[in-house]
C-alpha cells in the first residue's frame, strides 16, 4: 500500500510521534502522541488525513501522557496492548491486523523494554517505541527483561525485510531513522551472539560507550 508519514518531535526525552496515512483514502493512524496530542492532531487535519486508529506503543507516562487529551481533540481513542478498538472490535494483540484504506497494519507484542510494549507495521515502515532505537535498544530492569527483549528482537523484529524502515520512540541515535538490515549490521546490540553477552553488554552499557565514542 502506498503510505504517506510524518514524524513529530513532541518535545519530553526527544520523543517522536508519527502520522501514518494510506495515500489513496487519506484513512490515517497516529503513534504515541505523548506531550504534543494538538500538534499531532493538527498535522493531520493540515494534511487532510481522516485518524482512525491511534495506539500507543507501551504504557510508560513519557508515551501515554496524551492520551486522553489527543482523543478528546479527535474523538479517536488510543489504544495499548490488551486494548480492543471500540469501532472495529480487533485487540490489540500479537499478529493483529487492523485494516486502513486499501492496507492493513500489523501488531507485534515485543515484550522487554516493558510486558506490553508493541512495534506497528505499515508497508514496510515499522514504529519500533522503546524496543529498538537506532544503535540501542531500549533499558530493561532485570535479567528476565532482557532476555525477553534479546527474543523480540531477534524473532519479531530481525525477521521482517532487511529495508524495513525503522521509527524509534526516541530521537537517541545517531540519525532519526534507520533500516532493520542496517541495525542488524551495526547496532551493537544485535551484534552479539546470544542472550548472555547481549546482557553483558547492557550490564555494561556505560564503559561500552565510553570506549567506543558513542553519545
Amino acid at each position: 500500500m502506498g503510505m504517506q508519514f510524518e514524524q513529530i518531535r513532541t518535545g519530553g526525552d526527544r520523543n517522536f510521534a508519527y502520522l501514518c496515512a494510506d495515500e489513496a483514502t487519506g484513512a490515517a493512524f497516529a503513534v504515541d502522541p505523548s506531550f504534543s496530542p494538538a500538534v499531532v492532531a493538527d498535522v493531520a487535519d493540515k494534511h487532510g488525513w481522516r485518524l482512525v486508529y491511534a495506539f500507543c506503543t507501551h504504557g510508560h507516562s513519557d508515551h501515554c501522557n496524551g492520551n486522553q487529551e489527543f482523543e478528546r481533540l479527535t474523538g479517536v481513542p488510543v489504544l495499548l496492548f490488551g486494548d480492543r478498538c471500540p469501532h472495529s472490535g480487533i485487540e490489540v494483540a500479537h499478529g493483529a491486523l487492523f485494516p486502513l484504506g486499501s492496507g492493513v497494519i500489523t501488531l507485534l507484542h515485543t515484550p522487554g523494554h516493558t510486558a506490553d510494549s508493541i512495534c506497528i507495521l505499515a508497508g514496510d515502515h515499522l514504529f519500533t517505541g522503546d524496543t529498538l532505537f537506532v544503535g540501542k535498544v531500549g533499558g530493561t530492569w532485570s535479567d528476565e527483561d532482557a532476555r525477553q527483549e534479546y527474543c523480540s528482537l531477534h524473532e519479531r523484529v530481525m525477521s521482517l525485510p532487511e529495508q524495513t524502515v525503522v521509527f524509534p520512540g526516541h530521537d537517541y541515535g545517531a540519525a532519526p531513522t534507520s533500516t532493520v538490515g542496517r541495525e542488524k549490521k551495526t547496532n551493537p546490540f544485535l551484534l552479539q551472539r546470544d542472550v548472555e553477552r547481549f546482557i553483558d553488554l547492557k550490564l555494561n552499557w556505560a564503559a561500552y560507550k565510553k570506549a567506543h565514542g558513542i553519545s
